[in-house]
């Protein structure tokens, strides 16, 4: 069986949702909080390619650790990794690993796609 990884905050609702959906498949799910435990840059990269987006595309722009940051919306792969890094609060959650694929749980059932 593949491995699930969930990038979980469970302060949030499409996070407490998705790790539902997943659970409910009796999955064994590797459970990351990412705002006590943050993943670093390569892993990072590793997430971004597996979703084949942009670094950018995984950053909450309504945060105010955005603001802050001074990213903008054509920021560079490698600035929007390292503002995540500095403020996991960035992170666009919840974000699911399951094998060289990826999906953000919005709407939750998305996931469902990659497993």
């Amino acid at each position: 069986m593949t491995a699930v990884t969930i990038y979980h905050n469970p302060r949030c609702s499409k996070s407490r949702q998705t790790l539902e959906i997943l659970e409910s498949r009796d999955l064994d799910v590797d459970i990351v909080l990412y705002l006590e435990t943050p993943p670093d840059q390569s892993t990072l990269r590793d997430i971004v390619g597996k979703l084949g987006v942009a670094a950018m595309d995984i950053v909450r722009t309504g945060e105010d650790e955005y603001k802050i940051s001074g990213l903008s919306k054509d920021a560079s792969d490698a600035d929007a990794i390292e503002a995540i890094v500095k403020a996991p609060k960035l992170l666009q959650r919840p974000i699911v690993v399951c094998g060289n694929q990826a999906r953000v749980g919005r709407p939750p059932e998305s996931v469902l796609a990659i497993l």
